[in-house]
């Protein structure tokens, strides 16, 4: 296990509370409008089976997204997530107000994003993440990125990491493996 890998370990160890970006990481980011103006979205079914997961092993799930969409809503709904945050302008303040709420710190909160606009939230938690195909900037500040692209497989990677972390993976596994 590498240094950078090791280091990344530790600190999701910590995560209680663990956030995800849209556009680019539960997404491709690729934005589909139809001729009537509704917005259409991909989701990756394996992404949204670890968010699943994550919320079994008792950690918290957020989506915290700078657009808003019915598409999102839909989704957020259909995997039980009920911290869900569209249209917001400053991640950052939203991700602490979230972690006050429970008395926890930031120390003990994650986040995974793509582009510069996350660099804020990705600097104030205790574990930041990044897709595969995140911006430069993000992928050189970031504590783990993932191996896979946004939209295909990279918030799955990051929600088994926090299980393996945390020493949840078994127990989340079993009842496939009964």
């Amino acid at each position: 296990m590498t240094a950078v890998v090791t280091a990344a370990m530790a600190k999701v160890a910590r995560v209680v509370l663990m956030g995800f970006d849209v556009d680019g990481v539960l997404t491709d980011g690729t934005l589909y409008f139809s001729s009537q103006g509704d917005e259409i979205k991909a989701f990756s079914s394996l992404d949204g089976h670890g968010l699943k997961m994550l919320q079994r092993a008792g950690i918290e799930v957020a989506i915290i997204s700078g657009r808003s969409s019915r598409a999102l809503a839909l989704r957020a709904e259909n995997l039980g997530v009920k911290e869900l945050h569209m249209g917001v302008t400053d991640k950052r303040a939203l991700l602490a107000g979230l972690a006050a709420q429970r008395g926890i710190e930031l120390l003990h909160t994650g986040y995974m994003g793509d582009d510069v606009v996350d660099l804020p939230i990705l600097r104030a938690c205790g574990f930041s993440a990044a897709v595969a195909d995140a911006h430069d900037e993000v992928l050189a500040r970031v504590d783990y990125v993932a191996t896979k692209g946004g939209g295909r497989g990279a918030v799955r990677e990051v929600c088994d990491l926090i299980l393996r972390a945390q020493g949840k993976w078994t127990a989340a596994m079993a009842e496939y493996l009964a």
